[in-house]
């Protein structure tokens, strides 16, 4: 994966583009939530319980509305890049499985815990299996986009494929590299800085605040190296995604500007302008996203199957980008609405009766 070829911009990169934006959204959204789960695993100390309250309260009144921008690119993937949908959950059935079932009981883990029995046990199973599901289910993500970003599930003919066992064919490829895992880690301490650089907003005034400060510093530092780490393992294991990342003046940019929103994180975060730390965060996930994308571009399969060759006939891309825009329409009035109403502090019912 070199610089891109395809310069000229259709309706499949348009479609494309879309579902990049569309998984930035859930990144932001999503990702957030699944990294408060992780904070949830790690509440210590006499400050645990309040720890879990604060995420819980962060999180409940709006987390499983964020899926919808996950099932919107599973959507668009399934609808304007078939064969691509096709190959990928065939090839990726195992890890997209156990992601699968990572969110369902994640998902269910955190509704039983709110509504079961209050009793110490009770609390504890259901929250063990909360945040167990919250630290497997970004690495499995990650490792999934690890390994189509490495090439690592090439399509095939049907005698290739039928020459291969199943561990060769649905295993190796996510199992037996180390830089799909690599991007697992990656994005698995991506999503804690963001829940912790949100948390530091939502956490009022005092000691509850500086703890997610400091988890906040602690994860992106330790992001700052696993990314390092991710690129020497793709050095080593795969020279022409490493070149593409590395090489050309898009890639120094994409470098530059998310070393940048890292310092003004690091900086914010120090100086304790939290809402300023909360911004640089999402732009600095936001940048790692889309300079994955770009390095893969104009691939959608690498290392030999372009987002054009694998898309679906153009009235299928102009009806589906229709749609699209008429339901943006309504979707983002409403997701609007929902944060004014569970994150301003207060509710619209409460300005109704002051």
């Amino acid at each position: 994966m070199t610089a891109p070829t395809e310069l000229t911009w259709t309706l499949p990169h348009i479609v494309a583009g879309v579902m990049v934006l569309s998984l930035n959204a859930y990144v932001l959204l999503g990702g957030a939530d699944f990294g408060g789960g992780v904070w949830d695993f790690f509440a210590r100390g006499s400050k645990r319980d309040e720890q879990r309250a604060l995420i819980a309260e962060a999180i409940g009144p709006i987390w499983e509305a964020n899926h919808v921008w996950l099932i919107l690119v599973v959507v668009l993937l399934f609808s304007c890049f078939p064969k691509a949908f096709a190959h990928l959950a065939t090839e990726l059935h195992v890890p997209i499985t156990i992601m699968l079932v990572g969110v369902v009981l994640r998902g269910s883990a955190f509704t039983f815990r709110t509504y079961d029995s209050k009793q110490d046990a009770v609390q504890r199973r259901w929250g063990r299996v909360f945040s167990i599901a919250s630290l497997l289910t970004p690495i499995i993500l990650g490792v999934c986009l690890g390994t189509v970003a490495s090439g690592g599930v090439p399509m095939r003919t049907p005698q290739e494929a039928a020459a291969l066992t199943f561990a060769e064919r649905f295993v190796q490829p996510w199992f037996s590299s180390l830089f799909p895992w690599a991007v697992g880690v990656l994005t698995l301490l991506l999503f804690a800085f963001l829940a912790a650089s949100y948390l530091t907003v939502e956490a009022p005034e005092g000691p509850l605040r500086e703890v997610f400060r400091r988890r906040a510093q602690q994860s992106q530092l330790a992001l700052l190296i696993t990314a390092a780490a991710t690129l020497l393992v793709a050095r080593v294991e795969h020279r022409l995604l490493f070149d593409g990342l590395t090489r050309g003046g898009t890639a120094l940019v994409m470098h530059a500007v998310t070393a940048l929103a890292a310092a003004t994180s690091l900086w914010a975060l120090s100086s304790r302008r939290f809402q300023i730390a909360r911004l640089a965060a999402a732009a600095q996930a936001s940048f790692i996203l889309w300079g994955w994308a770009w390095t893969q571009f104009p691939w959608l399969l690498p290392p030999d199957r372009t987002i054009t060759s694998l898309a679906a006939p153009r009235i299928t891309l102009q009806f589906i980008l229709g749609a699209l825009g008429a339901g943006t329409v309504i979707l983002l009035p409403s997701f609007v609405f929902l944060f004014r109403v569970f994150k301003r502090g207060e509710t619209v019912f409460d300005e109704g009766h002051s």
